[in-house]
């Protein structure tokens, strides 16, 4: 009975978790490009609904914990690129390319490949770029607003000490008290049903360069890339082509009503697939199926949760989400640092993306990807340009990448 009941707790733990700690970077993002209140609810929702059928349905279909959750950096890359020209239908359509992508990737391995032949300092520097202003805002919060951020940072600290999975939520429901304790008198919540918004989708040859294709590669390289490593650590062949593509179809069908992207998940996925899921690693696919389950049922609350966030100053939730992402940043930081012979083109990278800047209508993120790609040409061609010298000795591949791999598993 316990051998059955097991891989069921710790799917409703999965849901829980990585609901808890991430909805807030999402809304964050959602509302930052242009989304309105019943818009980021309904983007919440879809998101939910989308990730919950296909974890049950991967899960249930292939017999492996394949967990399956929204992009939380993609999200984080939203907040970095702000307003969109030609507003929320165009983010939308941005939505859809992305999708179209992530589908064409699991149909054409060599897109897949493309992806993965992006250095991963630059791939890393720009995801630590993308993460670094909402990572900033905990601090940001405990001057503006002291009262509200103090108890919320200190509960975090606490939690992060003795009872580390649980920190972000446990930081949640303090900044949901003092939401709630601090809330205008008589500003009851409204709008609490789900609700499903959809907008038709516009196109912009500027947001497909600067929101769909960064949105396309940061889910692909922080979310897909990780996910599937973490599975291959615990001794699982993730079936990748059929995961893209039911991921992918997901994201486009969740885009018009909101939803950014749908993918594996790389944070809460070791809650699923790890032994505390169940020792029988034949049995853990059952915790996936139930967090799916959850996740779709949490998302009903999507209504609720985003009208209890508008009453908070947005510094508040951006503090809450900086801080579901501080171990996403320290990872990138580490991918992108880990070579000294790229480190330079990592940190071009890295500031040029969180710059925020926008020329020709396209993100820093994009631009902080073009730069670093550049610069790590430019160092390259200069170390092999002179004929006479010594050459330093290459670093062996092998290594490398089992450095790498190391650091993805982790």
């Amino acid at each position: 009975m316990a051998g059955r009941v097991q891989p069921v707790l710790a799917g409703v733990v999965t849901a829980l978790v990585g609901f808890a700690s991430s909805f807030t970077v999402v809304l964050a993002g959602l509302r930052a490009v242009g989304a309105t209140e019943r818009q980021a609810a309904s983007g919440l929702l879809v998101l939910c609904v989308a990730s919950g059928l296909c974890a049950a349905w991967l899960g249930l279909r292939h017999r492996l914990p394949l967990s399956v959750a929204w992009s939380t950096p993609g999200a984080a890359l939203l907040v970095a690129t702000g307003p969109v020209a030609g507003g929320w239908p165009v983010v939308v359509g941005a939505f859809l390319v992305s999708g179209a992508l992530i589908v064409a990737a699991g149909l054409f391995p060599a897109l897949g490949r493309a992806v993965a032949a992006i250095p991963k300092p630059v791939a890393g520097a720009m995801l630590a770029g993308v993460l670094l202003p909402l990572c900033t805002a905990p601090v940001r919060a405990l001057v503006e607003v002291p009262l509200l951020a103090a108890p919320v940072l200190l509960s975090w600290l606490l939690l992060h000490r003795f009872a580390r999975r649980w920190a972000v939520p446990g930081a949640l429901v303090v900044a949901v008290v003092a939401i709630t304790l601090t809330a205008p008198a008589g500003g009851g919540v409204g709008g609490l049903s789900p609700v499903v918004e959809v907008t038709m989708p516009q196109w912009s040859l500027s947001a497909v360069v600067g929101l769909a294709l960064p949105l396309f590669l940061v889910t692909m390289a922080a979310q897909n890339v990780p996910g599937a490593a973490l599975l291959v650590g615990y001794g699982y062949r993730p079936p990748l082509g059929p995961v893209l593509r039911t991921t992918g179809l997901a994201s486009m069908a969740a885009a018009p009503a909101g939803g950014h992207a749908v993918n594996l998940a790389a944070i809460s996925a070791a809650l699923a697939a790890g032994p505390d899921a169940h020792p029988d690693p034949d049995r853990r696919w059952v915790a996936s199926v139930t967090a799916g389950a959850g996740l779709a049922l949490l998302g009903l609350g999507a209504g609720a949760v985003t009208a209890l966030v508008g009453w908070a100053p947005p510094v508040l939730i951006e503090a809450v989400a900086g801080l579901a992402l501080l171990g996403a940043l320290a990872a990138a930081l580490a991918s992108a640092l880990t070579d000294p012979t790229a480190r330079e083109a990592a940190v071009v990278t890295l500031v040029v993306t969180a710059s925020g800047v926008s020329l020709a209508g396209i993100g820093g993120a994009f631009w902080g990807l073009i730069a670093g790609c550049l610069m790590l040409l430019l160092f390259r061609s200069r170390t092999t340009r002179p004929a006479g010298t010594p050459a330093t000795a290459p670093v062996p591949p092998a290594p490398r990448e089992e450095r790498v791999d190391h650091e993805v598993d982790r």
